[in-house]
């Protein structure tokens, strides 16, 4: 794993990205080479700017389509499908750039021939990257030390992801008398004496990094076998970090206060709170001059759908618990809660109004709250505002609620581009889990590639009630 702006990415995954934009730049070449007679080397700038602007365009159609989501695009006739779609929506694209700007060009008979090549490459390197995969040539082996809830999660989010980089090789549990069992293609380990010769064991099977996740560490923690370990090149890692780094969230009901206070993160200096104030004023300003033809469209809309104020405000808790009233279009019939209190919104709810359906899906009742973002009682970026109502209760079961209250609440979020809308206990759990990386590794680049997977979310109406 390689960590840049505080997040952890996969060096195969960077490479695997690299290695398309590579693909689509050699179709260029080998449009020119077929056209021209010769090999293209761009080595004028504007020439070499014409090709990048091909590569960024396909590239961010690829990633708007999910197709750098390999377990959505796992087998061929998916990602056949979706590459199409790219494809197209890209040369849809670049025609209108080309239209408005016809010096953009990199001449229509290259063009046209670079999107043939650009399929068939782009086919054949994933083709070839499924195999590496598939067959875990490139897979670091780890072992497992430990056997409870936290061992599992682990395990189960390395089986689901076929490119997470891992195979677990080896599974110690927890002295208890079980014999050791390995996963690696049948062979097995079997001792009954704890956690004696790690270091070889380690060694046998290439094990790059140990995992220890003890349920119970007073007395059976093996210092002395891990520091053989460690003196001897293999990585060891904390459970709850390694499950971090995997993941992109905590979970907690099984992070201790210890771990929080040792962690590195939840640094919040002067200069990154005014970037991101800053940040946040721009894109507010930009959004309501972008978007005032949208906000007068849904507001005529609304008082056409039904009776009622076009605005619905609603107290909620902010940063250190400052309450204030947050903005959005009424996508609800007026005095929707008037019967039953305050609830969640349902799947199918019968308070929600055709407009409201409709703009809940696409995200577009959330505009309003640009003006909460102006007067500085929101963030751009942020946890979801909660009412009080609900975070009493919550606080009641949840460790560790009230540290939301630590940052400003956002109109977009980590929680909600990676889990969507939670109408329970537990949706507020795996939100939180969430929220707490956000606030632990908040930063700029993290607050725009949020913003990214908010447009994609906004345009295929992913995780809205």
């Amino acid at each position: 794993m390689l960590r840049l702006f505080k997040q952890y990415y996969s060096i195969r995954n960077i490479f695997f990205v690299f290695g398309e934009a590579l693909a689509i730049y050699v179709s260029v070449l080998l449009s020119y080479w077929i056209l021209i007679g010769r090999v293209y080397i761009p080595i004028d700038l504007w020439l070499l700017l014409k090709t990048f602007l091909i590569i960024f365009v396909t590239q961010a159609c690829l990633y708007f389509n999910d197709l750098y989501d390999l377990n959505i695009t796992g087998t061929f006739s998916e990602l056949g499908i979706r590459l199409f779609q790219s494809i197209g929506a890209a040369s849809i694209i670049l025609a209108g750039v080309y239209y408005i700007f016809p010096e953009a060009m990199i001449g229509r008979g290259v063009f046209i021939v670079s999107i043939v090549f650009i399929i068939l490459l782009i086919v054949s390197w994933r083709f070839c990257y499924m195999l590496v995969l598939k067959h875990k040539i490139l897979d670091q082996k780890i072992m497992l030390l430990g056997s409870g809830e936290l061992i599992q999660n682990i395990t189960n989010e390395i089986n689901n992801s076929i490119d997470c980089g891992y195979t677990v090789s080896i599974n110690i549990p927890e002295p208890t008398g079980n014999i050791y069992l390995s996963n690696t293609k049948g062979a097995g380990i079997i001792t009954r004496e704890g956690s004696d010769n790690l270091c070889e064991i380690a060694k046998k099977f290439e094990i790059k990094k140990i995992i220890v996740a003890l349920q119970e560490k007073r007395g059976m923690f093996p210092i002395n076998e891990l520091l053989k370990c460690r003196v001897n090149g293999i990585d060891i890692l904390e459970g709850t970090s390694f499950y971090e780094m995997l993941t992109g969230k905590l979970i907690v009901r099984q992070i201790n206060p210890a771990w929080l206070i040792f962690s590195k993160g939840f640094y919040k200096s002067n200069i990154r709170r005014f970037l991101k104030r800053t940040t946040d004023l721009v894109l507010c300003i930009f959004g309501l001059v972008l978007l005032l033809p949208l906000i007068i469209l849904i507001s005529i809309l609304i008082k056409i759908d039904s009776r009622g104020p076009v605005i619905f405000s609603q107290e909620r808790v902010g940063e250190n618990r400052k309450i204030y009233r947050v903005h959005k279009f009424r996508s609800m019939i007026v005095d929707a809660e008037k019967q039953s209190g305050p609830v969640w919104a349902k799947d199918d709810d019968k308070r929600i109004t055709r407009v409201g359906r409709f703009i809940r899906k696409l995200r577009i009742d959330e505009i309003p709250q640009l003006l909460n973002v102006l007067k500085g009682n929101m963030s751009f970026v942020g946890p979801r505002p909660e009412r009080d109502f609900f975070i009493k209760k919550l606080e009641e079961t949840i460790p560790y609620y009230g540290e939301r209250f630590t940052v400003k609440p956002g109109i977009t979020g980590w929680a909600q581009v990676c889990y969507g809308y939670g109408a329970s206990v537990e949706d507020a759990v795996e939100k939180l889990n969430y929220d707490l990386f956000y606030i632990k590794n908040m930063s700029t680049f993290m607050d725009l590639m949020i913003i990214m997977r908010t447009i994609k979310t906004v345009l295929f109406g992913k995780g809205a009630r």
